[in-house]
C-alpha cells in the first residue's frame, strides 16, 4: 500500500507549514488563550481566505475542495505541530462532518459560512464525566406546536466559548436527534459557564431551560442521528490521532535538541548512552503512532464496526505514547520542563488532555477487545 502523499496533499502541507512557522507564535497564542477571546480570529480568517484549509474535505459545492480524510489527517498534524488552538476539529471535522450528512438548507448555509469562516460550531453531546458515551442523552427536545422546546444540560463542550452556533443531542420521542442552535441568539433561554481548559482551549457547561427552536432546526431525521453522531466521535478521534503526532514530532525534535546542548559533567547529556535509549524509545513511540493514525484514517469511510476497530487501536496507541513521550520529555528537560518559558510545558499539556478527547486510551482499548472477540 502507498502511503505516500500526493502532490496536491504535499502542497496542503507544506503550504500550511509556512503560512503557520511564519504567522503563528507560540507566545502569540497563549497569551490570547489566557487573556484574551481564546484564540485569534485573524489566523481563522487566514485559513479561510488564504490557506483554504477550512473546506478541504468539503464538497465544492459548498465552497470546498473536495478532500477527504488524508486532507484532514495533513491539516490536523500541522496544526499539532504548531500547537494550534483554533477550533478546527471542533468545527470543520466533527461538526462540518455532522451538517453535511444531515443535510437540508440550513445544513448547507451553514456549511458555506464555515468554510468562509464566518461561523464557529461546536458540537454539545457530552453529559458525563466520561466524555465519550454521547449515547447517553437525557437532554430533551419536545414538540410545542411548530417549534421544538429544548431543555436539559451538557458539560464540557469544546469551543463552545468561541461559537456561533451549537449542534445539540438531544431525546426525542422516537430516539436521538440533532438540532442547530444560533448560540448568539439564544439568549437567556441558554446559561452557560464558560472556561479555559488545562490545555489552553476553551469549553462550556450549558443548560437549555425551555430554548425555543424552529421546525427546521431538527438536522436530518428525528430519532436517527446516533450513527452519524457515531462516525463524528471516531472522525474527530482520528483527527486528534493525526494532531497528536504532529505534538509528538515537535517535542521530540526539541527534546533532542535539548540533549545535544544541555551540559552535565563537562559533555552534552545527549552523550549519555541511557538518555539516547530513552531517546529511541520515544522516536519507536512517535512511528507507531503514525502507522496507527494511517489505519484510522484509511478506514473512516469503511464499515462501522471496521473504522470503529481501526479507530480503537490508534486512539490507544496514541495515547499510550502521548503519556510517555510526553512524560519522558519534561523529565529530560528537568525542572525547565514544566515552566511557561519552555514549549515543552504546552505540548506536555496538550498531549495529556488529547488522551481524553472522543474517548479515553481505557475506554478505546475496551471497544477493541469487545470488536475483535470471536
Amino acid at each position: 500500500m502507498d502511503f505516500n502523499l500526493s502532490k496536491e496533499q504535499e502542497l496542503l502541507r507544506d503550504g500550511l507549514n509556512k503560512f503557520l512557522s511564519s504567522r503563528y507564535e507560540l507566545e502569540s497564542s497563549r497569551a490570547a488563550a489566557k487573556t484574551g477571546s481564546g484564540w485569534q480570529p485573524d489566523i481563522w480568517s487566514g485559513f479561510a481566505n488564504e490557506l483554504g484549509i477550512l473546506g478541504a474535505a468539503l464538497p465544492e459545492d459548498l465552497g470546498g475542495i473536495g478532500g477527504g480524510p488524508v486532507e484532514v489527517m495533513v491539516i490536523a498534524e500541522a496544526l499539532g505541530q504548531a500547537l494550534v488552538v483554533e477550533p478546527y476539529v471542533d468545527t470543520v471535522v466533527v461538526s462540518g462532518g455532522l451538517l453535511q450528512r444531515a443535510g437540508g438548507e440550513p445544513a448547507s448555509a451553514l456549511l458555506e459560512r464555515i468554510v468562509e469562516g464566518r461561523a464557529i460550531v461546536a458540537l454539545a453531546a457530552n453529559e458525563s464525566e466520561s466524555g465519550h458515551n454521547w449515547a447517553d442523552v437525557t437532554t430533551s427536545a419536545e414538540r410545542d406546536g411548530d417549534e421544538w422546546v429544548l431543555r436539559g444540560s451538557k458539560i464540557v463542550v469544546a469551543s463552545a466559548p468561541l461559537a456561533t452556533h451549537l449542534l445539540v443531542t438531544a431525546r426525542t420521542a422516537s430516539g436521538i436527534s440533532l438540532f442547530l442552535v444560533d448560540f448568539e441568539s439564544a439568549g437567556d433561554a441558554v446559561a452557560a459557564h464558560h472556561y479555559r481548559t488545562i490545555d489552553d482551549r476553551r469549553a462550556s457547561d450549558l443548560t437549555f431551560d425551555g430554548l425555543r427552536l424552529p421546525a427546521d432546526a431538527l438536522l436530518g431525521e428525528e430519532g436517527a442521528a446516533w450513527p452519524s453522531l457515531a462516525q463524528a466521535r471516531d472522525e474527530g478521534a482520528a483527527a486528534v490521532c493525526a494532531e497528536a503526532v504532529g505534538c509528538m514530532r515537535k517535542v521530540l525534535a526539541d527534546t533532542v535538541e535539548y540533549a545535544k546542548q544541555r551540559q552535565q559533567f563537562g559533555q552534552p547529556i545527549g552523550s549519555f548512552q541511557v538518555l539516547q535509549h530513552r531517546m529511541v524509545d520515544m522516536y519507536m513511540e512517535v512511528e507507531q503512532s503514525v502507522s496507527a493514525t494511517y489505519l484510522a484514517v484509511l478506514n473512516l469511510e469503511a464499515e462501522p464496526d471496521v473504522r470503529a476497530r481501526a479507530v480503537s487501536a490508534a486512539k490507544a496507541t496514541v495515547g499510550r505514547a502521548a503519556r510517555f513521550i510526553g512524560q519522558q520529555s519534561v523529565q529530560l528537560h528537568g525542572g525547565m520542563g514544566m515552566t511557561e518559558e519552555l514549549a515543552i510545558g504546552h505540548y506536555f499539556k496538550r498531549l495529556t488532555a488529547l488522551q481524553y478527547e472522543f474517548g479515553t486510551t481505557d475506554f478505546h482499548v475496551t471497544r477493541y477487545a469487545e470488536l475483535t472477540k470471536a
